[in-house]
């Protein structure tokens, strides 16, 4: 196992702060950036790029919302002599055909994929989390999750398993070498059996209503998101009504060696700490 220094992008967002704490348990040297640490980096400012990459030997990049600055970044990784990059891209990237969020995807997937240097991609299912961190907390906390999700069900994947393959594959030079995996949970359910599952659990009345994916995206964007944002996320219930992203996979196995954490466990950890009891 590796300790070479890691720079972790999006590094107070929701995956990057859990795969830092990682590995620095792992005794890997971290560089956390984002647009507010102490390394500063913004997708949006490339003059500030090749100062976070010094002496770096891997790292965690997290997708921008747009395509195309992914393919400069890569670029400035080899050349400041980066030797691995992992990715965390969205489960199908290359079946979202053309739409704005595959689009993204597929180029952040393309530069990475197009370099010289060593590369992994993570392609994780909707995280478990949503419900607990952003955006579907106020929802459940209002008492109805109104989603543009039918029967079609969803393998959600706990956060903390992708934390773990995460800095598993960075701390693993070779041996995850030119992999893509699709990481899900064990089970897939539906978002109405998931909203029933933290009602149970939390002791709130909480109601699932089913909604088109326009008047989804008018609700986020009236929530204050921007309306790119807010149709990229409805295009996604869209792929996810086709079957596309139902079936579960073995990523967490294959990658760690034991079973992905179940839903009924994500529930039963967050309604402990009181989270939806606001």
């Amino acid at each position: 196992m590796t300790r070479d220094p890691v720079l972790v992008l999006g590094a107070t967002g929701k995956s990057g702060r859990r795969v830092a704490a990682r590995l620095r348990l792992h005794g890997a040297p971290v560089r956390a950036a984002s647009r507010s640490s102490a390394t500063p980096f913004d997708w949006s400012d490339p003059d500030g790029w090749d100062a976070a990459l010094t002496g770096i030997a891997a790292v965690y990049v997290v997708a921008p919302p747009i395509p195309g600055p992914v393919h400069e970044f890569v670029a400035r990784a080899q050349t400041a002599g980066v030797q691995r990059l992992v990715l965390l891209s969205g489960r199908g990237a290359d079946t979202w055909g053309d739409s704005a969020f595959g689009v993204d995807m597929r180029s952040a997937e393309d530069a990475v994929r197009g370099s010289a240097l060593e590369w992994t991609i993570l392609r994780p299912n909707n995280f478990a989390q949503n419900f607990s961190e952003e955006l579907w907390l106020q929802p459940l906390l209002d008492g109805e999750l109104a989603l543009p999700a039918g029967d079609v069900g969803e393998p959600l994947i706990d956060l903390e398993d992708v934390a773990d393959i995460a800095a598993t594959v960075l701390t693993e030079p070779g041996r995850h070498a030119d992999r893509i995996y699709e990481l899900t949970g064990p089970q897939s359910i539906t978002f109405g059996e998931a909203a029933e599952m933290i009602a149970r659990a939390s002791g709130r009345s909480i109601a699932y209503r089913q909604v088109s994916a326009a008047e989804y995206s008018a609700m986020l964007v009236a929530d204050g998101l921007g309306e790119d944002d807010a149709h990229h996320i409805a295009e996604m219930f869209v792929l996810m009504e086709r079957g596309l992203l139902a079936e579960p996979t073995d990523g967490v196995a294959t990658v760690l060696g034991r079973e992905p954490r179940t839903f009924e466990d994500y529930v039963l950890r967050t309604a402990a700490t009181g989270v939806w009891s606001r």
